[in-house]
């Protein structure tokens, strides 16, 4: 049954007891989908709320020609809840939904239609539009790729790969990133350095960017898919300045693990002082700019303490790696 199940589409669940109805329902009405065979994975992350009731009572009143399976990962973290999905999936491609990801009423027949037609494709996201439970704080744009709020457009697809090279774009992030699951297999290490959110914690982020470098360095080719589209809802109280303060510190020690994994060998460390110059003329442009402004816009503060902690991150990365994380 494995080998003709050609696409999964894998959840990473914790603590989602107000969610998880809400994306089984989204993928439950997948249009255009008659001819494909696919399923869907929850992975629940060790949640404690009423998570798994919910899943198991859809369980129980679902067609049983779309499998809906469920399994455990006790060990804490977005990488392992990935990993997890990887080593249970049936699909030939697996597409990463976080509880709070959404997708539209075609997103598994667009992904489907992608595959066949890209065969270097190793991976490939399209458009996340933002769902806000309130309204974000002014200057939100400036940093709304890092909450998984990409529009790109709708008219034509284009491999990223390159564009990343000139940063021109920023690689796709995991939220409804889907991948050839031999590829990944091939490619990427079974335990990264960078774990991603663990539980309600936010610790050095860039798990999906770390697991997307080790691909495009095995030549696979990361696309973008305009026909993809998924929703993000965010709550209001990701826009507070705790939580912005911890969200872009994750963000800002994961930076030298992605940055040297732009390189091949121990070039990329070779580049360190290049990169910690630099980093440190940014922080002191920008406060000198903003030092006014950072008590009452949040954003800047977010912006301000990611700059700060990418100037810690590769002394957080050598820490990690003398300790074999």
């Amino acid at each position: 049954m494995s080998q003709d199940v050609f696409f999964t589409a894998a959840i990473r669940t914790y603590n989602a007891e107000n969610h998880i109805a809400t994306i089984l329902d989204r993928l439950k009405a997948q249009e255009q989908v008659q001819s494909m065979r696919w399923e869907i994975l929850v992975v629940d992350n060790n949640s404690t709320d009423n998570t798994l009731d919910i899943v198991s009572h859809y369980q129980a009143n679902w067609p049983a020609s779309i499998p809906l399976r469920c399994v455990k990962e006790t060990k804490q973290g977005a990488s392992y809840a990935r990993r997890r999905a990887i080593q249970e999936a049936h699909g030939q491609w697996i597409g990463f939904l976080d509880d709070d990801t959404w997708p539209t009423a075609t997103w598994v027949a667009a992904i489907g239609t992608f595959a066949q037609n890209y065969p270097r494709a190793g991976a490939f996201n399209g458009n996340i539009h933002g769902r806000f439970e309130g309204t974000p704080p002014k200057g939100f744009k400036k940093i709304a790729p890092f909450f998984a709020v990409i529009e790109r457009g709708t008219k034509t697809a284009y491999c990223i790969n390159e564009q990343a090279k000139a940063h021109k774009v920023v690689m796709p992030p995991g939220a409804g990133l889907v991948v050839r699951r031999q590829a990944w297999l091939e490619s990427v290490p079974a335990s990264l350095v960078l774990k991603g959110p663990i539980g309600s914690t936010l610790s050095a982020k860039g798990e999906d960017m770390e697991a997307l470098m080790y691909l495009s360095r095995q030549h696979w080719e990361i696309w973008f898919n305009p026909e993809q589209n998924i929703e993000h809802y965010i709550p209001q109280s990701r826009f507070e300045l705790n939580y912005l303060l911890r969200f872009f510190r994750g963000i800002g020690l994961g930076k030298y693990r992605t940055r040297i994994l732009a390189y091949q060998s121990w070039y990329g460390f070779l580049m360190l002082p290049f990169y910690f110059a630099n980093d440190l003329r940014k922080f002191i442009v920008f406060w000198l700019r903003h030092r006014q402004e950072l008590r009452q816009d949040v954003v800047l503060a977010g912006q301000m303490q990611m700059l700060l902690y990418t100037l810690v991150s590769p002394f957080y990365l050598a820490s990690n790696m003398l300790k074999g994380s």
